[in-house]
């Protein structure tokens, strides 16, 4: 008897865990992704230091697939019509879906006016080589302004990116400091927030303002970004803060072949579902990671480990309806924390919340090769060379 066929749209984090969390429970898999590599962002924030390469933080999708059986097409989603059950490909043209469809497109950026003035760690992968190539010049230069920040998005606070800013910022203050140049360069953190940072706690978000302090580095928050020209950041009371290089992150916000299909979106874009990770109005389509709407407290945020833990729950939960195996349904919304490493250049910071505990923990010099260790970790239990720990 042939394999249910799954097709997982998305070859970021959640569509990678799909694809191997699906095939494990015994579907035949198809993966599709707009680039034939898996990015690793979380580890990306060394690239622009020289610290780690391009190469180091992709794995080969044709590789993944060898390892854990699935195929890989390569391939830009244009269109998604559920009531069809096709999706429209850039190279295939016009498809029908099989019964089971996994949608891990991730999130599209907010478009602030000007945007094109700034480069993101969070955008396109080839956007870290950018960054590296701009702080260069600057370091050749030996003196200017840097600006670095990120946004947010009313309509759906938990799809932000604020940790990355704060680990390229400290990197770089701390990649200056060691060529001895520093006090060169003016270096502000900027974002709409008057308190960015605080869904990870009130410890973290002390300790955070002190860092920010000791090194030297000026803020702007609670102002409201009304765009960006080539030399600056404009707010929304019209003053400037100039700035010879600006790496902003902005906030998500649905995906482009998402928002313009026929499946219910929140107000932001991002697709409906249940608390199973099923889409609502679709039977047999999921949704997880960045592309789905998370429900839940204030405080949640869409992180990586949680996309995974909704791969590892969407592929039982089919398995449950269509493979008719036995079991209780998993759900995510019980799972919801945030959970992360954030790395300082020198050493990193340890935090973990779930609403009603809050812990940070300084980690001077360790937490710097722990990160490096977690990145390493990824990459081998990815490619099944050593095991896998649920939720790391």
């Amino acid at each position: 008897m042939p394999l249910k066929k799954v097709l997982v749209l998305g070859g970021g984090i959640a569509g990678v865990a799909s694809a191997i969390a699906f095939r494990k429970k015994g579907f035949s898999v198809e993966l599709v992704s707009d680039r034939d590599y898996l990015f690793i962002y979380p580890i990306s924030i060394w690239i622009p230091f020289g610290k780690t390469s391009f190469s180091d933080v992709s794995l080969s999708l044709e590789a993944l697939s060898r390892r854990h059986g699935f195929t890989v097409f390569i391939d830009r989603v244009l269109a998604i019509d559920a009531a069809s059950r096709t999706v429209t490909y850039e190279k295939r043209g016009v498809t029908v879906t099989p019964e089971i469809v996994v949608i891990a497109l991730g999130a599209s950026k907010k478009q602030h006016k000007g945007i094109e003035h700034t480069v993101s760690i969070c955008g396109k992968p080839e956007e870290s080589l950018v960054i590296k190539e701009r702080i260069e010049v600057l370091v050749a230069r030996g003196k200017g302004r840097i600006a670095f920040g990120f946004g947010g998005n009313p309509e759906d606070p938990s799809s932000v990116r604020g940790g990355p800013a704060f680990e390229l910022l400290f990197n770089l203050h701390h990649y200056l400091k060691h060529l001895g140049k520093r006090e060169d360069y003016e270096i502000t953190f900027f974002a709409p927030m008057k308190e960015p940072g605080a869904r990870m706690g009130k410890k973290a978000l002390s300790d955070l303002a002190a860092l920010l302090e000791q090194s030297g580095i000026e803020t702007r928050f609670g102002k409201k970004i009304t765009r960006f020209e080539n030399d600056g950041v404009v707010f929304e009371d019209e003053s400037r803060l100039p700035s010879d290089f600006m790496m902003f992150i902005p906030a998500g916000s649905g995906n482009e072949a998402v928002v313009s299909s026929d499946l219910q979106v929140n107000s932001a874009g991002f697709i409906v579902i249940d608390d199973y990770c099923r889409i609502d109005g679709v039977p047999g389509w999921y949704a997880v990671g960045d592309a789905a709407a998370l429900e839940g407290p204030s405080w949640k945020a869409k992180q990586g480990h949680i996309a995974e833990l909704m791969a590892d729950n969407a592929a039982f939960n089919a398995s449950l309806e269509h493979l008719d195996r036995q079991g209780e349904m998993k759900g995510y919304r019980e799972h919801l924390h945030i959970l992360c490493v954030m790395d300082m250049g020198n050493g990193a910071g340890f935090v973990y919340t779930d609403g009603e505990r809050e812990h940070y923990l300084s980690l001077p010099l360790i937490g710097h090769w722990l990160k490096k260790g977690w990145g390493s970790y990824y990459k081998l239990s990815k490619m099944g060379k050593i095991p896998r720990f649920p939720g790391l």
